[in-house]
């Protein structure tokens, strides 16, 4: 791939500088409306962070939250980023947002590439694939990710998105990686198994809506050792668990210390799924109702709130199970949504038509070149299952639970390496249109050579 070195340093620098300059549009203020709200608590937390306040916020804050009192309502990981930055450069936004801009414009195009390179390279007993102008795919990968509206916009707003997805794309292409070993019976290096392990650790601590998809991917992880199921086999996948048990578990000792309660990560689980299926939504969802708490709430703390509203959450399904089919449905819509909103700004009502708007018939042609690709001439694409089994289950889980657009972005992410495959495809078919056209009685062209 060594022909690809300076057209990928290429796309990395523009993407870079598309992202910084919308982080020098956003500038330093923090007041931000639906659907980058979040930025105001993410900041809120970094500034007591730095005065050593710990995991606070100086008010009453949304949904729960006592003023002065320990939360782990917010992801542990992303306001340390920021109070480091604002320990460095002053409680600046924007230089968080230069930073991200700079870390987010590399770090994405980058795994989009590596995540495709991986996805194309064959097993041993696999024979070549019959056009080598595939190899331009990972490249493509990386210049879609680069010019991306969402992720552009995202990766210069304080939110967990662009650290999120970049740590998910790692442990996807780790995990292809290490299904490719286990596939052949090969040893498993230690240092796979210990990268594979801390991409789930990051990912995790970013956004812990991201653990009901690790054990569908262990499971595929050993269907790909079936044939030779062995400790060889089962020791990285072991180590990989162990290494995100330990990655969670002082962020557990931390809540417990706190709460007196058992609370895994973050306390967000029980009103995000009390909030998505309340009876103020009826059947239709709407991505920005916040439900009232309710007056009775039980407990004395996060802990202790986070299980009540679960289990009032999971009441609500119970009590009436046709609605909350039909509020799942309505969901569809909120997550799938690229079109304008009255509800959303002008920059991310732009940024939607440049991202899953414009990009969604190359991801569905991709997606079909994937289920076809003898005839297509790909190479096998072993690992494809994976990538199809994370869009569906992820899709699902957010379906089922609290859907919008921001949270399908790391499906995004994985459809655009679809996308490229859907991209090469097309420019070669009209190379070889236009050498039809030069030259009648030749036969096909390949851009490779």
């Amino acid at each position: 791939m060594k022909h690809n070195r300076l057209p990928l340093a290429i796309v990395l620098a523009i993407s870079v500088l598309i992202r910084l300059a919308i982080a020098l549009y956003l500038g330093d203020s923090i007041d931000a409306p639906q659907p980058a709200s979040d930025q105001v608590s993410y900041d809120a937390v970094a500034q007591r962070l730095l005065e050593g306040k710990g995991f606070s916020f100086e008010r009453r804050w949304y949904p729960f939250i006592s003023a002065d009192t320990p939360t782990a309502f917010w992801s542990f990981l992303y306001p340390l980023f920021l109070a480091a930055v604002y320990a460095l450069a002053g409680p600046h936004p924007l230089a968080a947002r230069l930073v991200q801009a700079v870390l987010g414009g590399i770090l994405l195009p980058w795994l989009l590439y590596r995540l495709t390179r991986r996805l194309q390279q064959p097993d041993d007993a696999d024979p070549p694939p019959a056009a080598s102008h595939w190899r331009w795919a990972p490249l493509v990968a990386a210049a879609l990710a680069a010019g991306y509206g969402y992720f552009a916009l995202y990766a210069a707003m304080l939110m967990t998105e662009t650290y999120y997805i970049a740590a998910l794309l790692w442990s996807l292409e780790r995990a292809l990686a290490l299904g490719a070993r286990l596939r052949r019976g090969e040893r498993v290096p230690w240092g796979l198994t210990l990268t594979f392990g801390l991409s789930l650790v990051l990912a995790t601590l970013l956004r812990q809506s991201f653990l009901p998809w690790v054990p569908v991917l262990f499971l595929w992880l050993l269907w790909q050792a079936r044939r030779r199921i062995s400790w060889t086999a089962l020791r990285p996948l072991v180590a990989s668990g162990l290494l995100l048990l330990l990655g969670i578990a002082p962020w557990t000792l931390r809540n417990y210390a706190v709460y007196g309660r058992f609370l895994l990560l973050n306390s967000n689980t029980g009103y995000a799924m009390y909030s998505a299926q309340h009876p103020i939504h009826g059947d239709r969802f709407d991505e920005y109702a916040a439900a009232p708490l309710p007056d009775d709430l039980l407990g004395e703390n996060e802990a202790e709130w986070d299980r009540d509203l679960l289990r009032r959450g999971i009441g609500f399904v119970l009590d009436d199970p046709p609605r909350y089919l039909r509020l799942s449905l309505s969901r569809v819509r909120a997550y799938f949504e690229f079109w304008p909103t009255a509800d959303s700004t002008t920059l991310n009502n732009i940024g939607s038509l440049l991202s899953f708007g414009l990009f969604l018939p190359f991801m569905l042609y991709g997606l079909w070149l994937g289920a076809r690709r003898h005839k297509a001439g790909l190479p096998p694409l072993r690992g494809r299952s994976l990538l199809y089994l994370f869009l569906l289950v992820y899709s699902i889980v957010h379906i089922m639970t609290w859907a919008m657009v921001r949270y399908r972005l790391p499906v995004d992410a994985v459809l655009l390496v679809f996308a490229a495959l859907a991209v090469t495809d097309l420019g070669q078919r009209i190379l070889n249109c236009r050498a039809r056209t030069r030259n009648p009685a030749g036969g096909l062209v390949d851009a490779s050579v």
